[in-house]
């Protein structure tokens, strides 16, 4: 696992209460990486730490058009059992 360093300054300076600045930095961060094309659906979901739902929920809640590509189409096909 790797660590990312916030300097104290900046990570005080949140204007989240302290229980909830851990899991709204990764979020955003998930969110960005997103929309940016850097992570995947699956990547971005696990760092959020969100299911599958809830990540489509929260990239729907900020208007994030969903990426969605032939290995995603795949991966989805054989999770729901149907055959092409």
């Amino acid at each position: 696992m790797a660590t990312l360093e916030i300097d104290d300054e900046v990570y005080e300076a949140l204007q989240i209460p302290e229980g909830e600045r851990k899991d709204t930095v990764k979020k955003e961060l998930a969110v960005s990486l997103y929309a940016r094309d850097i992570l995947s659906f699956g990547k971005a979901r696990s760092l959020a730490g969100l299911s599958k739902r809830e990540f489509h929920k929260l990239l729907g809640d900020r208007e994030i058009t969903r990426h969605y590509d032939d290995g995603e189409l795949a991966e989805d096909i054989e999770y729901s059992g149907e055959s092409v």
